[in-house]
């Protein structure tokens, strides 16, 4: 039997590039010893090169062809593990589609749908799903202040995220109307578009949303424990980082339980999504239930919960993507 090849592409040069090779690495761990393939690793590098696991240099070609100087590598599967830019930002997806190569996840649209808070949150209001009240800013002129102002002045406590942006990348805390347009300037340096939303005090809990037999399977949800308040980007990932996660979360009743299932299940498919998602939630210390992001491609770092919560539920993560590049490969 003929061998399938598989792309596991990384890295991408944003301000998620060792985590995507930290996930990347996870990936190609459940991956290596499948007698089925031929697993090709290749990082798109900070200075755009192409490298694959050796270091040899490699490039990506329209025919869906990993080339090399001596060699050249038809692929039939890829799987596009880049956080943010341009894995998540449906800019890699829509390269797959040119070269019609199937790959892992969201097409396009919804990968851009998804990555941009705001169109998230618009989707969510149609879809009669609870989520943190807000306001978006296009700009800093003066109209725009105003909105800014006459929020904060409702919401006196909120998190200023740019819209376009992962694991709390250009996501500041306010507290204090002095501070306000200054996190505004710094978070519209990563986004042309920023979120205001109001602080939910209570819980931050994930549940994962996946495909499995052809149903949407969406898991209890897990939990993110952190000490500070702001989860940031050094909490998620740095060495020393306090923060702890627990797949299944306790305490959680089962009426909240089932309106994350709910919700989750809407959105992922109302918004096409495919294949996999990380659903975020806040339970309010008054009990209330708001969804808080979608994530078309999770983290697989050690503290991740996507595949911890999936091997929670009953599903071999390496069974299951394995299934999808059984099924779905060219």
């Amino acid at each position: 039997m003929t061998k399938k090849n598989v792309l596991l592409i990384c890295g991408g040069g944003s301000s998620e590039h060792e985590v995507s090779l930290i996930s990347a690495g996870f990936i190609y761990d459940q991956l290596k010893d499948w007698e089925e393939i031929n697993l090709h690793w290749v990082e798109i590098c900070k200075d755009g090169t192409r490298k694959d696991k050796e270091g040899k240099s490699c490039e990506l070609r329209k025919s869906g062809e990993l080339v090399y100087s001596d060699k050249s590598i038809k692929l039939n599967f890829a799987i596009p593990c880049i956080h943010g830019y341009p894995g998540e930002t449906g800019d890699i997806q829509s390269v797959f589609e040119m070269m019609e190569l199937p790959y892992l996840g969201c097409n396009p649209e919804t990968s851009i749908l998804c990555f941009n808070k705001v169109t998230t949150k618009l989707w969510l209001d149609n879809l009669n799903i609870p989520n943190t009240p807000f306001c978006y800013l296009t700009s800093l002129d003066d109209e725009q202040k105003e909105k800014a102002s006459a929020f904060f002045k409702v919401n006196p406590d909120v998190y200023i995220k740019a819209a376009s942006q992962g694991s709390s990348i250009g996501c500041y805390h306010c507290t204090d109307a002095n501070d306000l347009f200054k996190f505004l300037s710094d978070a519209f340096k990563y986004s042309d578009y920023v979120l205001i939303e109001k602080t939910i005090k209570g819980r931050e809990l994930e549940t994962s949303a996946y495909e499995f037999n052809g149903e949407i399977v969406v898991t209890p949800p897990g939990e993110i424990i952190c000490p500070n308040e702001f989860y940031t980007y050094e909490e998620k990932y740095a060495g020393k980082s306090e923060t702890t996660t627990t797949p299944r979360a306790i305490n959680v009743s089962e009426e909240v339980i089932s309106l994350m299932k709910k919700y989750a299940s809407t959105a992922f498919k109302a918004l096409k999504i495919k294949h996999l998602s990380r659903v975020d939630f806040f339970l309010a210390d008054d009990g209330k239930v708001y969804l808080n992001e979608i994530n078309t491609f999770p983290g697989m770092t050690p503290i991740s919960l996507f595949p911890l919560m999936m091997e929670q539920n009953g599903h071999s993560f390496s069974e299951w993507l394995k299934a999808i590049i059984s099924k779905e490969s060219r």
